[in-house]
């Protein structure tokens, strides 16, 4: 044990598998984006505004499609300031493009190979028996 607690997230099923993780404070989306995400993960954060860091775990031998990359969006979208809006901009990356400024406050990060996704907050559904 490490002394350190562990990262408190909200965790998500997103249809085919995928498994989505956001970070709940500054704190834990540091530990989720910068020591725990995999460099073939994805990540996502709303632009411009406050919001939780997004991981799209990988996948062994399998790429998302535009539909589950667009999901993920949306939960990174529902968990920031942007929630009650309409269509917001999402900044994704992979992973391994995700690097800690010296001396930065948590939470803080920059990302290089940036695309932005449009889409509106939404939560995945529960799959049956959830």
């Amino acid at each position: 044990m490490n002394g350190r607690p562990e990262p408190r997230i909200w965790s998500y099923t997103l249809p085919g598998g995928w498994r989505v993780s956001a970070g709940k404070t500054d704190a834990d989306n540091d530990r989720l984006s910068i020591r725990e995400a995999h460099p073939a993960d994805w990540w996502f954060h709303v632009r411009g505004m406050p919001g939780s860091h997004v991981i799209l775990h990988h996948r062994e031998g399998m790429e998302p499609d535009r539909e589950t990359l667009q999901r993920a969006a949306a939960v990174a979208a529902w968990h920031s300031k942007a929630r009650g809006g309409g269509t917001v901009a999402v900044s994704c990356t992979r992973a391994q493009h995700v690097t800690k400024p010296r001396n930065a406050k948590p939470g803080t990060v920059s990302i290089r190979r940036e695309s932005v996704i449009k889409t509106r907050p939404a939560l995945p559904e529960p799959a049956p028996g959830d």
